[in-house]
């Protein structure tokens, strides 16, 4: 059984306090407000929208099975994901070649700003305990967004995702579940491993960084953008894995606490070349309509990757916290 935080989160605004309420059984959910004017990138929006969105997911202990499907919540979030594919959109510069922006992914700088470079190169301890729980958001569900691409491919691009996605899910084994690993790596850095344990502290920028995956991954319409998104992952996690491998390692970690990045270091290189020659190769032959679509999941994914990145700098520039509330160790 999942090992799951009982609390839900703390309300950041009044269409996320309007959720929380249908969640409690407090507010019937056609009485849930028309958002409007929310900051498509904001806390409020991207809180609301991964709550309705983890309905799908694992839901949280208590909340009523049945609000999965409720017409009222279905209704709010589309309205709410409305603007925020509207930002996505307007942020990023578009284009149809596949090619071309795999190959500029390819292109590996020799320094950087981004987190990992940071942690690599003298980040503390306690900045990659802050990062690892950032990314606890997304890790702790790891792969489950795009798995809900499988049905809506064919052919050899069916065959490539699900290769690499045997391989996320722990290729039969329990205990190698990418899931598990991580959270077996929080452990060992003495952070709190539950599920949802970090999500009144992750800002909504985090947020929207797993609110993307879900929105591709649960539309049919998106189907190309959630490859797209797909993508980047496996073809830029391996240099950035190294880095943290290496920050880890620089840190005094254990070698226990490595695994997870270690496996994604050499697991990615593998998963780049399966996800190039078959999935991308074969779905925008079988679908050419579908290449804008793929770019605009890479380039919309980057864009929040980057401002995500940019958000926990610019707090370690600081001196101060990017969460919301520092972490007690465990």
């Amino acid at each position: 059984m999942l090992d799951q935080n009982p609390v839900l989160p703390r309300a950041r605004g009044p269409v996320s306090q309007a959720v929380l309420e249908v969640f409690a059984g407090e507010r019937a959910a056609r009485d849930l407000p028309t958002p409007e004017g929310l900051d498509p990138y904001g806390d409020d929006l991207h809180l609301a929208l991964y709550l309705c969105y983890e309905l799908h997911y694992h839901s949280f202990p208590g909340v009523d099975a049945e609000l999965e499907w409720d017409p009222d919540l279905l209704r709010l979030r589309r309205e709410l994901e409305q603007p925020f594919l509207a930002a996505l959109q307007a942020d990023v510069a578009g284009g149809d070649d596949v090619d071309a922006e795999i190959d500029a992914l390819l292109v590996e700088a020799t320094d950087g700003d981004s987190p990992s470079w940071r942690l690599a190169r003298d980040g503390e301890l306690w900045q990659l305990r802050e990062y690892v729980a950032h990314r606890s958001i997304y890790h702790l569900k790891e792969a489950d967004p795009q798995a809900w691409v499988i049905p809506r491919l064919d052919g050899q691009a069916k065959a490539s995702l699900v290769t690499v996605e045997h391989d996320e899910f722990g290729a039969g084994r329990a205990d190698r579940v990418h899931a598990k690993i991580f959270a077996d790596m929080m452990d060992e850095l003495g952070l709190d491993s539950r599920y949802h344990a970090f999500l009144d502290e992750a800002p909504g920028i985090t947020l929207a960084t797993v609110n993307v995956m879900s929105l591709f991954g649960l539309h049919r319409r998106w189907r190309g953008a959630s490859v797209g998104q797909f993508a980047l992952v496996e073809v830029t996690s391996s240099p950035g894995s190294a880095r943290l491998v290496k920050a880890m390692r620089r840190l005094g970690t254990s070698e226990a606490a490595t695994a997870f990045y270690a496996e994604h270091v050499e697991a990615d290189a593998v998963h780049e070349q399966l996800v190039r020659r078959g999935l991308l190769a074969d779905l925008t032959t079988r679908e050419p309509e579908l290449a804008a679509d793929i770019v605009f999941g890479i380039q919309a994914s980057t864009l929040l990757e980057d401002r995500m990145a940019d958000y926990l700098v610019a707090a370690w520039d600081s001196g101060s916290s990017s969460l919301r509330r520092v972490p007690e160790p465990v």
